[in-house]
């Protein structure tokens, strides 16, 4: 009864909009109130479950979508995109993705390339004859690429929780997320073929030299960034670091970041980690609970009870996480959920990396479900489009994404197989 009374709490302070991080804290402290818990143990719970080093990579990855963002870089890869394969039918479309997919390798965070790249993309689709609806669901679709693409907040937070290398995680994640990418082709594609008027300028060498040019120092960020942490040269920590110092020097050198934009560039990624580490700090306490509860083995004997089958469990945590995905913020249910399902998860033999990038496609399919989907609600103001017109825009793309979840879920080996080649 207790548990039920917390969880109607949480979904109650919810409903009624009520910042995510206080709804979990709420009912925790009344919890915690009505329990005796000893003085201090809030504090050692909240600041417990963000003490970590590995944590530490978050604020810094921020800071570098934050930059890009600043720097324009989005719009020297848009440039480049459209100059190669602008007079495909349908060129923008792919576009969209090609740059979400390049976007990625700087930025962890659909909402910072929902934000970023969107205020560049839809208007350019409109203004060549794209339907808005079309043009707002390729982009809110495309920006999941870049949390499941490293480097990858939910992936620093997964590897902080279940304990695993962050940079075998990295790797895990990479060939999920070009198949997120080719299935949102896959569906521009079947959509183009009915709109042959979808043109744009004929191939142009010059312009294509231009813009290439633009592009050699933005795709020069992940190949620090990802090569460092891959080739053992740096930990994502230092990795993060030395990308920020680098996009950072892109800006000042392109002269789109200057000395007084400093500032605000500091205090958008300042904002963004505390809110984050706000939300991982309640979950903590929250997960302390439901521990103190029994909760996780209660989950596991049910699971257990309702079938002893690896693919029917994986199933089970799939539409799990896609409900709590659809009302709850990712990062929360990374905490609560992954200290529960692992365990269980293990006992069925799966692979901690395999079930991390099974998390984290389910989480972010989430970001795009109502009535809590972040990427609907950050979209919306960009375009002005309603809630609901953003999501019926959306909606044809969650087909491609659930199918490569599917694909990701039952063969393990599109997971397993770049970690085990790097051999982590």
């Amino acid at each position: 009864m207790t548990m039920l009374l917390l969880a109607l709490g949480i979904l109650a302070l919810l409903a009624l909009r009520v910042p995510v991080a206080f709804a979990i804290l709420g009912p925790s402290l009344t919890y915690l109130a009505f329990n005796g818990a000893a003085p201090g143990l809030t504090t050692r719970q909240v600041t417990g479950a963000i003490d970590s080093f590995p944590l530490l990579a978050v604020p810094l990855f921020i800071l570098i979508g934050v930059i890009a963002n600043h720097a324009r870089i989005a719009d020297r890869l848009f440039a480049f995109a459209l100059a190669l394969i602008g007079r495909v039918r349908g060129s923008l479309g792919y576009i969209n993705i090609g740059v979400s997919v390049g976007f990625s390798w700087m930025s962890g965070s659909a909402l910072a390339d929902a934000a970023g790249l969107g205020k560049v993309e839809v208007p350019a689709m409109v203004r060549r004859g794209y339907p808005k609806r079309f043009a707002v669901g390729i982009s809110s679709a495309s920006s999941l690429i870049g949390p499941v693409m490293p480097p990858s907040i939910p992936a620093v937070v997964y590897a902080g929780i279940a304990a695993v290398s962050t940079g075998a995680l990295f790797a895990a994640s990479v060939v999920p997320a070009f198949l997120m990418a080719a299935g949102l082709a896959v569906a521009v594609f079947v959509w183009a073929r009915r709109r042959p008027d979808l043109r744009d300028e004929p191939f142009a060498w010059r312009r294509l030299r231009q813009t290439a040019v633009g592009v050699i120092g933005p795709l020069g960020a992940p190949v620090i960034i990802l090569g460092g942490i891959l080739g053992g040269l740096f930990t994502p920590t230092e990795a993060a670091a030395v990308g920020a110092a680098y996009v950072l020097a892109l800006g000042f050198a392109y002269r789109t970041v200057r000395w007084r934009d400093l500032g605000p560039i500091a205090r958008e990624a300042a904002s963004t980690t505390a809110s984050i580490m706000l939300v991982i700090g309640a979950s903590g306490l929250l997960g302390w609970i439901l521990a103190r509860e029994r909760v996780p083995r209660m989950v596991a004997e049910a699971l257990r009870g309702v079938t002893d089958n690896p693919i029917v469990f994986l199933l089970l945590v799939n539409l799990l996480l896609i409900f709590l995905g659809a009302i709850l913020e990712g990062i929360s249910i990374l905490v609560i959920t992954v200290p529960i399902l692992l365990p269980v998860a293990a006992e069925f033999g799966v692979d901690p990396l395999h079930f991390g990038v099974i998390t984290i496609i389910n989480l972010m399919i989430g970001l795009l479900t109502p009535p809590i989907g972040a990427v609907l609600y950050v979209m919306s103001p960009v375009t002005g489009m309603p809630v609901h017109e953003v999501f019926r825009g959306t909606a044809p793309f969650l087909i491609p994404l659930a199918a490569v979840l599917l694909l990701v879920t039952f063969v393990p080996s599109v997971v397993m197989f770049l970690p085990r080649l790097l051999g982590f």
